[in-house]
């Protein structure tokens, strides 16, 4: 049993920290495709970087450790049950190393269990096989990636592409209309798994099985192979890129599967995954629970980094403008600030995500927030023998879901910037020009980079929401972002969401006979 909880451990500590070679060649090609200089060549090559440090480290990837899902197949006559005993254990111990953040809350009472065990979760799925073997793959996909989960039921009218008809080519609108719907908010560029037929249930859990395989597999199936090299072709001239800032890499990957179904149901379901693509796995001794072979490793070096210089340089060339900001952030700065502009934060500022946002619409900041600057992040914290706190991981979450709030909560409370991934709606973009705001777009799952700007946790409020939701006070330097929202109305996310559909209603017409 101790050693089963062991590599089980092992396997959930290198899932969330070393992201799997096919993942990284993705990545490299993308970068490879994608103009010097840019946004998204910038966002990769942050991107990159984060790989690296967390690599090094052992530490997250990106903080958000998602819905830990783990398929596994044993020899007839293993004890599952001990399996999952020793899961449960490897989970809980993972938590406590800072190798996961806590995930799982109760969804009647709000409280976060603290060690990510709870009705439901992980997830574990068991299945039989005749090998004298234990076959266990772990996936860890985020919450942001998981609300771009798609599912359509054919047939459909779909914005840009029109009619959706029970045959191949329905099928091919509907995945082009998941990558158009996922935009930045999932953060692209991603991978998406499809499944095609079932029930609803089992339509969904056959996309997710779509992302065990490897990124270079090939379909066995001749349909669903041309399938899937036609949304890879295609899915990329859609130009919503890397972060959603506009470019060459929007998908990295495209694998599809498909079962039978019932005559009247015709279900296709999109599982949509982020740069952060965390999935490996290991094969078990049914007897000692050592591993004897690691899964989607193959030794082969990678190198995703720049040069820091060529960086630079390219960044020049494009003449992107760079500003610093200080809290308190006055109305004038923030006026002067532009959508493209580079803007670096020293000094504090402050995280807040759903439970705090939604806190604070009925209820009085812990702080004075008048010219502050507010980060949507559920950071990983661990505490020492002394009682202090350290960020391990502290990437930016999706911004979309405080849109309800957001506008209000700048206004009453004098709050002059907020940043995340993904964007937000009119209603924030009204809000940031009638009151003088902003909003900073952070690379999503860039944990590692982000945390190394972090040089102090100053504090914390608001504990009783748990550690991903709670307020903490935090002293940076050297945080970059993007301003993709300004005082002026003028918005990226919104121009690249309506180039990205005129283009996507040029894939209209039949392809598959």
């Amino acid at each position: 049993m101790e050693k089963l909880q062991e590599s089980i451990y092992q396997l959930i500590v290198e899932t969330s920290t070393n992201l799997p070679n096919d993942v990284r060649r993705a990545i490299a090609a993308a970068k490879e495709k994608e103009n010097a200089g840019t946004r998204a060549a910038l966002s990769l090559s942050t991107i990159s970087e984060n790989i690296q440090m967390a690599d090094e480290k052992v530490s997250p990837i990106c903080q958000d450790t998602g819905m830990p899902t783990f398929e596994i197949k044993t020899p007839v006559g293993v004890n599952q049950i001990k399996i999952k005993k020793a899961i449960y254990a490897a989970m809980e111990q993972a938590t406590k190393d800072g190798k996961l953040r806590p995930n799982s809350v109760d969804s009647l009472t709000g409280q976060n269990s603290g060690n990510n065990l709870g009705e439901g979760t992980p997830v574990i799925h068991f299945s039989q096989w005749e090998e004298d073997v234990i076959d266990v793959r772990l996936i860890l996909k985020g919450g942001g990636c998981e609300n771009k989960n798609i599912q359509y039921s054919l047939p459909a009218e779909l914005e840009g592409l029109g009619r959706a008809g029970r045959d191949l080519d329905g099928i091919r609108k509907c995945i082009m209309h998941s990558v158009y719907q996922a935009q930045g908010q999932g953060c692209s560029a991603g991978f998406i798994g499809v499944g095609i037929g079932g029930d609803r249930t089992t339509s969904y859990s056959l996309a997710k099985e779509q992302l065990f395989r490897t990124v270079d597999d090939v379909n066995p199936n001749e349909d669903l192979k041309k399938l899937e090299d036609y949304v890879m072709e295609n899915a990329n001239k859609l130009g919503i890129g890397t972060m959603g800032f506009g470019g060459e890499a929007t998908l990295l990957g495209c694998k599809v599967g498909a079962m039978n179904r019932l005559p009247a149901s015709f279900f296709v379901s999109v599982a949509y995954n982020c740069w952060a693509y965390r999935r490996l796995g290991v094969v078990l001794d049914q007897q000692s629970g050592d591993i004897k072979e690691w899964l989607y490793k193959d030794g082969e070096r990678i190198d995703l980094n720049d040069t820091t210089e060529e960086v630079a340089a390219a960044a020049e060339k494009k003449n992107v403008r760079e500003v610093v900001l200080e809290a308190p952030v006055t109305e004038e700065q923030i006026r002067e600030l532009k959508v493209g502009d580079v803007v670096i934060i020293n000094g504090m500022m402050h995280t807040g995500r759903d439970a705090i946002h939604h806190h604070l619409m009925e209820h009085d900041a812990p702080i004075d927030l008048n010219g502050q600057i507010i980060y949507h992040c559920g950071p990983v914290m661990l505490k020492d023998d002394q009682g202090n706190w350290h960020v391990k991981a502290a990437g930016p979450t999706t911004s979309i879901r405080e849109e309800p709030y957001q506008g209000d909560i700048m206004k009453k409370f004098g709050i002059r910037a907020v940043m995340g991934k993904g964007g937000m709606g009119p209603k924030t973009l009204k809000a940031l020009q009638e009151h003088g705001g902003v909003y900073l777009n952070a690379i999503g799952g860039a944990a590692q980079y982000y945390a190394d700007c972090i040089k102090a946790v100053k504090g914390v409020d608001l504990m009783e929401f748990g550690i991903p939701e709670a307020m903490w006070h935090l002293e940076v330097e050297g945080f970059a972002a993007i301003v993709t929202m300004d005082s002026h109305g003028n918005s990226l996310h919104a121009d690249v969401d309506k180039s990205s559909l005129e283009k996507l209603a040029e894939f209209k017409e039949p392809v598959f006979k």
